[in-house]
């Protein structure tokens, strides 16, 4: 799935200096997971329609994201309470990003905060909508497939969307609708892949089980042969 997910290798080796700092200063990963929350202060930005300040917040966000997972790793102390925290991390800022828009929407009709517009609900729509990829990427990996990221619409691309509708507000519609759209598009695609890997997981399973069957079934085969004139006979 081609998306700005692609561009995070790049981005990783930006970011290979403050990984280094960290390794050799001991910093635990959780701080860079408490640091992309923070970073949601983003919404607060995006509330206030201060779109340069809010990419700038939403880019923090995204570099904390990818420095708790690269700090754990070169230290050694990648654990599974790790993955829980950078998921809860991730959707709390979200959450704070989209509540932001909500905001932004609500001020785009006039003096006051007009809560029932039809902008405010497009903005409630796409929170939940952003919600599904990654509720189908954790539903898979919770049955054992790969934890599926990226695109076409992931989290990279739902940070720009947030900015684009603040710097401009007049677009925002459209935007929150293909936002919408991307999401429901990254939901069935990564529940393809899952449902194909799981598949052929189960078929790997089976032809392993069958391999160590097979010479089991290979000894058997004539004590079967022997046994069945004495069955037959006993009956």
């Amino acid at each position: 799935m081609t998306s700005l997910y692609a561009l995070k290798p790049w981005f990783t080796r930006r970011l290979k200096p403050f990984v280094d700092a960290a390794v050799a200063r001991r910093v635990s990963p959780d701080v860079f997971t408490v640091a992309g929350v923070i970073a949601a202060a983003a919404g607060v930005a995006v509330a206030f329609g201060c779109w340069p300040l809010a990419a700038l917040f939403l880019v923090l966000r995204l570099a904390g994201a990818n420095l708790d997972g690269a700090v754990a790793r070169a230290r050694g102390v990648s654990r599974p309470w790790g993955f829980v925290v950078n998921e809860l991390g991730d959707r709390t800022a979200d959450l704070f990003a989209f509540a932001g828009l909500a905001v932004w929407a609500a001020r785009q009709h006039g003096p006051g905060l007009h809560w029932l517009s039809w902008l405010v609900l497009q903005v409630l729509v796409a929170a939940l909508a952003a919600t599904l990829p990654t509720f189908a990427s954790l539903a898979a990996a919770a049955a054992g497939a790969t934890r599926r990221n990226g695109g076409p619409l992931g989290k990279t691309e739902r940070c720009l969307f947030v900015v684009l509708a603040t710097a401009f507000p007049v677009v925002m519609p459209v935007l929150l609708a293909q936002l919408v759209n991307g999401s429901l598009i990254t939901t069935v695609l990564r529940l393809r892949a899952a449902h194909r890997e799981l598949k052929l997981q189960r078929v790997v399973l089976v032809e392993h089980i069958d391999a160590v069957t097979q010479p089991i079934n290979t000894i058997t085969q004539p004590l079967n042969l022997v046994t069945q004139p004495l069955t037959a006979v006993a009956a």
